[in-house]
């Protein structure tokens, strides 16, 4: 029997991972800026590879690529007629990955998105009925296409999540909500951090958390105040770039590491982060961190790589395939302590 997603919280860490839209346009297969997921109908075998490579790292849940995959997206570039057609495909590709785990064993959980929708806004019941449409098709689609569990997610208005889970919750399944809030460090809407996550679990949110925007050092401090206050189980996926007190997201964060060929569209975001990523123990740290919180939902957000999410499993106690990769310094040509290692390498290190 597969256990769903609360039996697997109350039991131990669930790990999953997020990111799709930086990593695959990485990969080459998606448009930064406009950041549409196209690849599910364009180039099936990449999404289902990508994903295999987080399950790899110990993802135990397959979260279909469908963030941006909304009716407003589509119509955007131009190509509305392709929204149900995207979405089922991205959703049967998460199916097979999930229900075909690379040992053998237990299936992974497949999991239907949705996200901010970019047309949100406080007092336009115009705007705001049309992304309850957005959702709502989105959501049908996800239990059609056999979604054990639902994710809302990078939500920066705190009404629009509120929206979210209301029509995530008429399903039954499981439901997920993650917020994002930008710089201002409140909600768009004027509502606190920690007081939307609260309004979240009393509406019946399974799991409430944060997720995108922020790294781990400005990410931290309102999980640690949430924690506090919250009883549901809790998720944390940041992103793994250096955010600081002055910069909290990563949409204005400056390069002060001698750049010498900054974006021709003068910002760091989104193509231009890469001498601001953290590294692995960072995010390793910020995992076990939110573990000993007692925060069971761990993964990591725009900007993960496969080694990212290894690392936060890792950090809860897990041993997954990826575990068999670690570094291995001891073997390392002019590092390592092993009897092979030649003495007249290694006493070049310092010098080389």
């Amino acid at each position: 029997m597969k256990r769903q997603l609360i039996e697997r919280l109350d039991q131990g860490p669930v790990i999953c991972a997020e990111g799709f839209l930086f990593e695959v346009e990485k990969r080459g297969y998606l448009a930064s800026g406009e950041f549409v997921p196209m690849v599910s109908l364009e180039h099936p075998e990449a999404l289902e590879n990508l994903h295999r490579d987080f399950q790899h790292a110990g993802s135990d849940v397959v979260e279909a690529f469908t963030y941006n995959g909304h009716r407003e997206k589509m119509r955007v570039i131009g190509k509305e007629d392709l929204l149900e057609p995207l979405n089922r495909a991205a959703l049967k590709i998460a199916k097979k990955v999930a229900d075909n785990p690379l040992d053998g064993g237990e299936p992974n959980l497949m999991a239907g998105n949705i996200s901010n929708s970019n047309i949100w806004e406080e007092g336009n019941n115009e705007s705001q009925n049309e992304v309850h449409r957005m959702f709502s098709e989105m959501v049908e689609w996800a239990v059609d296409e056999g979604a054990d569990m639902l994710i809302g997610e990078t939500f920066y208005y705190a009404e629009e999540a509120y929206k979210a889970l209301e029509i995530m919750k008429e399903t039954g399944l499981p439901c997920v909500l993650t917020i994002a809030p930008m710089a201002e460090n409140i909600m768009r809407d004027g509502v606190g951090i920690v007081e939307t996550m609260q309004e979240l679990e009393q509406r019946g949110a399974d799991v409430v958390g944060m997720n995108c925007f922020r790294g781990p050092e400005t990410m931290m401090p309102y999980l640690i105040e949430a924690r506090k206050v919250l009883k549901c189980h809790m998720a944390a996926l940041p992103i793994p770039f250096r955010t600081t007190e002055a910069n909290p997201t990563f949409f204005n964060l400056p390069d002060e590491h001698g750049c010498t060929c900054p974006a021709p569209h003068g910002r760091t975001f989104p193509t231009a982060l890469d001498p601001l990523y953290v590294n692995r123990y960072e995010i390793q740290k910020f995992g076990k961190e939110a573990y000993d919180l007692g925060i069971n939902y761990l993964g990591v957000c725009c900007g993960a790589t496969p080694m990212h999410i290894r690392e936060v499993a890792e950090a809860a106690g897990l041993t997954v395939p990826a575990s068999k990769y670690r570094e291995k310094m001891e073997n390392h040509f002019m590092y390592g302590d092993t009897p092979r290692i030649a003495e007249h390498m290694k006493e070049f290190g310092d010098k080389a």
